[in-house]
């Protein structure tokens, strides 16, 4: 079954140095869905553990299969429009309409 539009969570505005996560979720999908956060249009990545410059600025982990981002210490740096997109492989995928978070 191919997946429902996503209900994307994301706070309008948060304390910088605060915790924060932003959540995605849909239920029609089967198989469960995979789930991929955009920021400001632009794939996210997902964090791994390797050490490459890139991944020493991102202050974020995203988890595919739950569609949680959770933001350790967010900062003004992370302001923007923000949502995900659901995939199981069948059908289309679908995206959750875009959310601004101010920080």
């Amino acid at each position: 079954v191919a997946p429902s539009i996503p209900v994307c969570e994301v706070p309008s505005s948060a304390m910088t140095g605060t915790v924060v996560e932003l959540s995605c979720k849909e239920t029609e999908g089967s198989p469960p869905s995979e789930y991929q956060w955009y920021k400001n249009g632009v794939a996210l990545l997902e964090k791994t553990g390797t050490g490459s410059t890139r991944a020493a600025n991102i202050t974020y982990t995203m988890n595919k299969m739950s569609g949680t981002l959770l933001f350790n210490t967010v900062s003004k740096n992370d302001t923007g429009e923000y949502f995900c997109e659901a995939s199981n492989g069948i059908g289309l995928s679908q995206k959750c309409s875009v959310k601004r978070m101010q920080v």
